[in-house]
């Protein structure tokens, strides 16, 4: 009877102890859900929280960016103004242009003198191609009387060996001329002599 009634409180505190395990269980599962929920939560929080310093840092870089393009602005428009007070008095003196000209307006009068511009350019373009084609002109001229001196040179050397020759021609004429002479009058003294044989021989033979 002890032993059942022992048996039977082990069975009690076994289930006690079975109700407990599975309360831990499901304690620690839904503690490990909540861990997980937590740092998926500490993930996102995380990520926001990158993600919004990255975009508080590229809206300071465009902020900073904005400022110096503002700051570009400020100066160019500062340029800008006293340009315009600088050329003021241009625009004095083209309305008391207009006044004493023909020119009803100041427009008119730009209008003129950009006319007067382009054709001063085209003149300016004309006259550039007059000069270039004078220059090629000059090139091709001096390109010319190159070759021409060229070939009165190569004319003049042609005559001198040809005025050599020439007096080559003529020494040696002369000496042929002169070898000849001898040659005549040395046929001529055989002439006699053959004569004076043949006389000779005739009176013998008679």
């Amino acid at each position: 009877q002890a032993f059942r009634e022992k048996m039977g409180a082990i069975s009690c505190r076994w289930r006690d102890l079975h109700s407990k395990e599975a309360q831990l269980k499901s304690h620690m599962e839904k503690y490990g859900r909540t861990l997980k929920e937590n740092d998926e939560l500490r993930r996102q929080a995380l990520k926001k929280a990158i993600e919004e310093r990255e975009k508080r840092i590229q809206k300071d870089r465009e902020l900073l960016r904005a400022k110096r393009e503002l700051e570009d602005l400020r100066n160019k428009h500062q340029k800008l103004f006293n340009k315009v007070q600088k050329y003021s008095i241009f625009k004095k003196y083209l309305e008391d242009v207009v006044k004493i000209s023909q020119f009803e307006d100041i427009q008119g009068v730009i209008s003129r003198y950009r006319t007067l511009l382009r054709v001063c350019q085209d003149l300016l373009q004309a006259q550039q191609g007059h000069v270039e084609m004078s220059q090629q002109a000059r090139l091709l001229l001096d390109r010319y009387t190159a070759e021409k001196e060229a070939e009165i040179l190569q004319h003049r050397n042609e005559l001198v060996q040809l005025q050599l020759r020439l007096e080559q021609a003529q020494s040696d004429t002369l000496l042929w001329q002169t070898r000849w002479d001898a040659m005549q009058s040395t046929t001529a003294e055989r002439a006699q002599e053959l004569g004076s044989i043949a006389t000779a021989i005739h009176s013998l033979f008679q």
